[in-house]
């Protein structure tokens, strides 16, 4: 795509958007149903089902990188997205349910449950900081002990989750009160009245469109950004990022407006703690060490990653009710700290 003109690349990014958009409402409709029918729960679905389907761009995309060898765009795009995929939250706190009277997200979407998943997140990424920090040679058959560690907290992380869906020794079982009026799993609204196969097909038709249509998105954008001047780094972090996060925002807008507040944040956490997998799977492939090569960068991004997730786990304990802006103020925070943020990250693109 390097050969066509801006103007057309625009036009191309705008259109594969656009389809990840829509393929976003099947996937969380079809999620719901999936949810009720296998028994997930919705804070699992949300950390499984949900989270790695809208994540299929970042999987091709890590996939594509590693075996070309440009890992740095790769992992710019994991940990810039982990960021940016929080900030999501802030949109969805803005725009996802609008109307007087209508508390933030982190005071409707409240449980312990939640909270457990946004501190997957955290250790999963307190791995990835201290695992650039090992010598690149610690390396078997493609698989490093950072790389292990990395799956080892996802799926412990995963059923940690699961036990605290069915059961947690706090009164409401870690719901909060006056919050959204269901536990974990169970549902103000009725899901859409489909066969298990049904929603699995269309599940899947709409995963396969997320992917496609985001390998599209990042081939147009990395031609774009390369005719602007942008760096691989700062290109992965911030505008494939972005583009790569269209599918959380998609859904989770929908998961709120079906009154689902759970499973919109389980999406974003899910999809967060998920991402370093994938650090596993570029090492796998290339037969590289990624994270012992990871630059000032990819460390920093993480770094704000975990800021960002404990501003919301805070947010989720102490619930603010006050607004400003039409957000909470947990969202407020985590808006201006990322801009501080993507301030800090280009005067490190331009030290280097």
């Amino acid at each position: 795509m390097e050969a066509l003109p801006l103007w057309l690349l625009v036009v191309i990014f705008a259109a594969a958007a656009a389809v990840v958009w829509v393929a976003g409402i099947h996937l969380s409709k079809t999620t719901d149903v999936l949810d009720k029918k296998l028994h997930l729960g919705s804070a699992l679905g949300g950390l499984i089902v949900l989270a790695v389907a809208t994540n299929l761009p970042e999987i091709a995309i890590t996939v594509s990188a590693a075996i070309n060898g440009n890992i740095e765009v790769a992992v710019g795009n994991i940990l810039g997205g982990i960021a940016l995929q929080t900030v999501v939250l802030v949109l969805l706190d803005l725009f996802g349910k609008r109307g007087k009277g209508i508390k933030p997200l982190t005071y409707r979407a409240a449980s312990l449950t939640i909270v457990l998943e946004a501190l997957v997140v955290v250790a999963v990424l307190g791995i990835v900081i201290a695992g650039t920090q090992l010598p690149s040679g610690l390396i078997v058959a493609g698989i490093t002990p950072q790389g292990l560690l990395i799956v080892l907290a996802w799926v412990v992380g995963l059923l940690l989750v699961k036990r605290a869906g069915s059961t947690l020794p706090w009164h409401e079982n870690g719901n909060a009160p006056d919050g959204a009026p269901h536990q974990s799993g169970h549902r103000r609204h009725t899901p859409p009245k489909m066969s298990t196969v049904k929603a699995a097909v269309i599940f899947g038709v709409a995963a396969l469109g997320t992917l496609v249509a985001g390998v599209v998105l990042e081939r147009a954008g990395e031609a774009a950004s390369s005719q602007l001047g942008l760096s691989g780094i700062l290109f992965g972090a911030t505008i494939l990022a972005l583009a790569t996060s269209l599918p959380e925002l998609s859904t989770g807008i929908q998961s709120i407006r079906q009154g689902d507040d759970n499973l919109a944040m389980s999406d974003i956490f899910g999809g967060n703690a998920f991402l370093p997998v994938l650090l596993f799977v570029a090492t796998l492939i290339s037969g590289k060490a990624v994270l012992p090569s990871a630059n000032a960068s990819d460390i920093y991004l993480s770094a704000l990653g975990v800021l960002l997730t404990l501003v919301y786990a805070v947010g989720l304990l102490f619930r603010p009710q006050k607004k400003i802006a039409g957000m909470g103020i947990d969202s407020l925070a985590v808006l201006v700290i990322y801009l501080a943020g993507v301030a800090g990250l280009l005067a490190i693109s331009a030290a280097g």
